[in-house]
């Protein structure tokens, strides 16, 4: 075996991957549960779509459950979502599916990778593209080791047809728009409305139900869409954010087919 060639085969094939990831039909940023949703449907209906994650592991908060203890819950809806994937799920009691984390978060991402989804990690999201009518049509890309260096290095943009911010709680993508654009969300203020305390039973219901383009060329996913639109954290349970991944790859291959 030779130490060179390991290394031309790794950088190499990396590089042919990014340079395919220059041009998308959609772009994700944030690889935990409504990113990795959304983007397995996506690329399961042959739609060129990559992950971007900041950080080194994905699958976002799966990983810890509740409180370190890596278990999660979801409601019917969701455990109908977890058995498409092949995870299993024990009923505890009427209406509550308990599943296991580590399973959870490892089959999301196998089965997305598999689906024909990039994922890329350690890339963080500087900066946005806005082209005509100010429409979001792609992300300005560093790596993380980079800008946690605070290095003075300059970024590289990739175009997108869609971007899905499923940031999770810092709602990273919608913040370009409002604070460096001063763009306006469809939301009711017009502003990103800040996540409210826990209140599990409304906030299953709104993550799906804001699951929206929240700017031309931008829809807002999970715990993202939470924070955008105000509404209540739901805590250690994922139902709601299986499902809001669904809808924004729903959503987005609709807006992909009106151009």
């Amino acid at each position: 075996m030779d130490e060179v060639v390991i290394s031309k085969a790794i950088t190499e094939s990396y590089i042919r991957d990014l340079l395919e990831a220059l041009e998308l039909d959609v772009a994700i940023v944030g690889a935990g549960p409504a990113g990795m949703i959304a983007a397995y449907y996506l690329a399961e209906k042959g739609i060129k779509t990559a992950i971007f994650e900041r950080k080194l592991s994905i699958g976002g908060g799966i990983w810890g459950g509740g409180m370190m203890f890596n278990k999660i819950v979801v409601q019917a809806e969701g455990k109908e979502i977890l058995h498409e994937f092949g995870i299993a799920t024990t009923e505890y009691q009427q209406g509550y599916y308990v599943a296991d984390a580590i399973e959870v978060a490892s089959t999301l991402c196998s089965q997305t990778v598999k689906a024909g989804a990039k994922i890329f990690n350690l890339l963080s999201v500087v900066d946005i593209v806005i082209r005509k009518a100010d429409r979001v049509s792609g992300l300005v890309l560093n790596w993380s080791s980079v800008t946690l260096a605070n290095l003075h290095i300059d970024p590289m943009a990739i175009r997108s047809k869609l971007v899905i911010d499923a940031t999770g709680h810092d709602c990273e993508i919608c913040r370009l728009v409002t604070d460096k654009l001063g763009g306006k969300l469809r939301t009711p203020t017009g502003k990103i409305m800040g996540e409210k305390s826990m209140w599990v039973e409304v906030a299953e219901k709104m993550v799906p139900e804001n699951t929206k383009e929240v700017y031309p060329g931008l829809i807002v996913a999970g715990m993202a869409a939470t924070a955008v639109f105000g509404s209540p954290r739901m805590g250690p349970i994922f139902g709601g954010m299986l499902l809001s991944g669904k809808k924004a790859a729903q959503l987005a291959m609709e807006l992909l087919k009106q151009g």
